[in-house]
């Protein structure tokens, strides 16, 4: 019986690398000096120009605009009736964290306890997830990769999608400190706790969460005297936790929290409130379109997606399409997102929904591209088609909101990406089926 267990482990693992194997993308990307000329340029903060001339100059867009001098050293791509987009950013994902959901050993966003600001998605993110080169054929070059268990799970990263280590891919390694707050309208119809349960457990889980941040407080004003003036002081002791709170009380780091319904929606602002110097934004607030004035005047940014059911059998179907419409007409900051792994690739079809039903075309392409990068501070880096960003760019032969819409080029940090995934030999490998020299 021995044997045969070891045969079995033995043959599941050289099945595993055998499709892994044949998952590897063995084209390699160009990199140097491209010229991408008579292309419809969407730079997103600076308009549209019709024929347009981009300039790349190894990871740096060198030049946007219509008439440039074009020497033999650059590459040149004749774009003529294509589109050139600003690389899109889905700001909320487990991709890199999330290989195959059922199987525990490949998924690596959830830590045990209640507060770990201390834990780094970026430290766990896999470069070589099948996944990956999914996404970035479709458009999408960065993401926000986000733990997600606890009180406060730990930091989000923003990643580009090129790159054969997390610190080559790493655009910023704190991207957002991620937080659950509890909700004090229960669970569901399966929550059989009374309205005072649910009001003490919340107080309860609150009053938590308030202890930590006034201890996370308290050690940074302790660090802050010791730094001032460290002679003949002794260095107070080192906590992990609360040192990785520092960034996060300063304002540097902003603080995802996630929400749902409306009175978690206006829970989440009243406490935002009581918090002095941070930076924050709401992400889901799929009931955000019921309180979308109050967000706006709380001056809060949400990151939202548009697949979902409506949380109330009596709403309409169309909501969950408007939300983010009637969020932005109310003047919040939305960034589409599409709250997945492997789905990831479909974040800018989620912004054509959203588009569809009153956001509109320009902003939905606002929200993936330099809304999410404003609210992840990386916006002098990311976002926009500008001289002096890094080159994270597409071209297409049109909208890329549309699912018949092909993406012909994507460059990341400069590099030539390969227009190859894992779908794409899956593909190729069926489209003729029979065996060679049959």
């Amino acid at each position: 019986m021995k044997r045969l267990n070891i045969f079995v482990v033995v043959a599941a693992l050289l099945l595993g690398l055998s499709v892994q194997t044949e998952a590897q993308i063995t084209e390699k990307p160009e990199f140097g000096k491209f010229a991408i000329t008579g292309a419809t340029i969407h730079t997103v903060t600076n308009g549209t120009i019709e024929g347009g001339v981009i300039l790349i100059g190894g990871k740096e867009i060198e030049y946007v605009g219509q008439n440039a001098k074009i020497t033999n050293e650059y590459t040149r791509i004749d774009a003529s009736g294509k589109h050139v987009y600003p690389g899109f950013i889905d700001g909320w994902t487990a991709l890199g964290l999330v290989e195959i959901s059922a199987v525990p050993v490949t998924v690596d966003n959830r830590e045990l306890g209640d507060f770990n600001p201390h834990m780094y998605a970026f430290t766990a993110f896999n470069p070589h997830s099948a996944a990956v080169p999914v996404t970035r054929v479709s458009g999408v070059t960065t993401v926000l990769s986000a733990p997600s268990s606890g009180i406060i799970a730990g930091k989000a990263a923003v990643m580009d999608l090129w790159g054969y280590s997390p610190d080559s891919m790493s655009v910023k390694k704190s991207g957002a400190l991620v937080m659950n707050l509890p909700s004090s309208t229960g669970g569901g119809w399966w929550d059989d706790r009374s309205e005072e349960e649910i009001k003490k457990d919340y107080e309860r889980e609150i009053n938590k969460i308030n202890e930590f941040f006034e201890k996370a407080r308290f050690y940074d004003r302790m660090i802050k005297e010791y730094e001032k003036s460290p002679t003949g002081k002794i260095r107070p002791d080192h906590d992990p936790r609360m040192e990785a709170m520092r960034e996060v009380l300063a304002g540097e780091v902003p603080v995802a929290l996630t929400v749902s319904r409306e009175q978690e929606i206006l829970d989440a602002i009243e406490w935002t409130n009581s918090q002095e110097g941070m930076n924050f934004f709401l992400v889901g607030a799929e009931e955000g379109w019921r309180v979308a004035e109050e967000i706006a005047e709380a001056g809060l940014p949400v990151l939202t997606t548009t697949l979902y059911t409506p949380s109330r059998d009596y709403d309409n179907y169309q909501r969950p399409y408007q939300n983010p419409g009637l969020m932005a007409k109310a003047g919040v900051k939305v960034a589409i997102v599409s709250n997945d792994a492997e789905n990831t690739r479909n974040a800018p079809f989620e912004a054509g929904y959203a588009a569809a039903y009153g956001l509109g075309q320009e902003e939905a392409i606002k929200a993936l591209t330099i809304n999410p990068a404003e609210i992840f501070g990386v916006a002098d880096r990311i976002g926009s088609l500008e001289a002096g960003k890094q080159a994270n760019l597409f071209i297409s032969d049109g909208n890329p909101l549309q699912p018949m819409t092909k993406i012909e080029h994507v460059f990341i940090k400069g590099f030539k990406i390969p227009m190859d995934s894992r779908h794409s030999q899956l593909y190729e490998e069926f489209l003729d089926r029979d065996a060679v020299n049959r």
